[in-house]
């Protein structure tokens, strides 16, 4: 047997036993589902507890993207695996420039499938990456179900060197902020169904903890007109289909008169719906929204103002 070069103990609660499901492997099929569910109700009030401290990060990450920066994801195992998710989700989902996230997972690509021995541990591979590839201005992001993995840990510091501002999303509220990390979210989902298998709970927390923050970056960068996913383009049938029907439900308007207005403004959702929604021709809605950094609300306020 091979033994560790390095033991660590975890003070977590994510690693303590769960006193609700100490019986677990007694219970049958529809018993054990039933206790991890009761555990998984759980983590939707431990993320709304620290909704504040998101809501700093998410405008972090929008003073970084609106001044030309980036915003980096870093993480290891699960945390690394459900960042690395979410970045590439960004992309057909608002049609995001592909390096406006970045997500950087310890082990790099061969270890999203299979676990490389040490990765976690190595500090200086994350502040190297951060050195190589984040600029003063840049928002970082680290995530760790221990609040401790030394990859994400020497990732913000070095982060934070570069002149970037940095956040940590951490399952282990008893760690300490570490130095240099402009905001902790430090969310508490307690001992896991199986004890310290974070990729549960503590797994489940970051996943809405990310879709939160980046759906509500794109919000506010402009990339949704109410509740609607504007920023799409039509690349396809299927597409074209479903930006037709998002047409018809901002606008009110018919099939046929969504499908010209898209033709005439080249297949741009956005710039068909400026147009439609004010009257203006094409020419004009692509004009306001570029004044308007791409906010379809604040390019028809423009557009009403000059007619004024």
């Amino acid at each position: 047997m091979t033994v560790p070069v390095q033991t660590v103990h975890v003070d977590s609660p994510t690693e303590t036993r769960n006193p609700r499901t100490r019986d677990i492997d007694l219970m049958s099929t529809a018993g054990i589902l039933g206790a991890i569910n009761a555990e998984d109700r759980t983590v939707p009030g431990a993320v709304a507890a620290v909704l504040p401290q998101v809501a700093h990060a998410v405008d972090y990450a929008v003073d970084a993207l609106r001044a030309g920066g980036r915003v980096h994801y870093v993480g290891a195992g699960t945390s690394g695996r459900l960042a690395t998710l979410d970045a590439a989700e960004l992309v057909p989902t608002f049609n995001v420039p592909g390096d406006w996230f970045i997500a950087h997972h310890a082990g790099g690509e061969k270890a999203l499938r299979n676990a490389v021995e040490n990765a976690e541990d190595d500090s200086a591979a994350g502040a190297a990456e951060m050195a190589a590839m984040v600029q003063p201005g840049d928002f970082v992001l680290g995530l760790t179900a221990s609040g401790r993995t030394p990859y994400v840990l020497g990732a913000l510091a070095a982060a934070s060197r570069q002149g970037a501002r940095t956040g940590l999303v951490s399952g282990n509220a008893k760690a300490a902020k570490p130095a240099g990390v402009d905001v902790l979210i430090a969310v508490d989902t307690g001992p896991e169904a199986i004890a310290g298998s974070t990729r549960m709970k503590a797994g489940t927390a970051q996943k809405m903890i990310l879709t939160s923050f980046s759906t509500a970056t794109m919000i506010k960068l402009g990339r949704t007109y109410s509740n609607l996913m504007v920023s799409m383009r039509a690349t396809n049938a299927k597409l074209r289909g479903r930006i037709i029907r998002i047409l018809q439900e901002a606008t009110g308007m018919t099939m046929a008169d969504c499908s010209d207005a898209l033709t005439e403004a080249g297949g741009d959702l956005k710039v068909a719906l400026v147009h439609l929604l004010s009257g203006e021709d094409v020419k004009s809605a692509a004009k306001a929204l570029h004044t308007s950094g791409g906010h379809v609300r604040k390019a028809l306020d423009t557009l009403r103002v000059r007619a004024s």
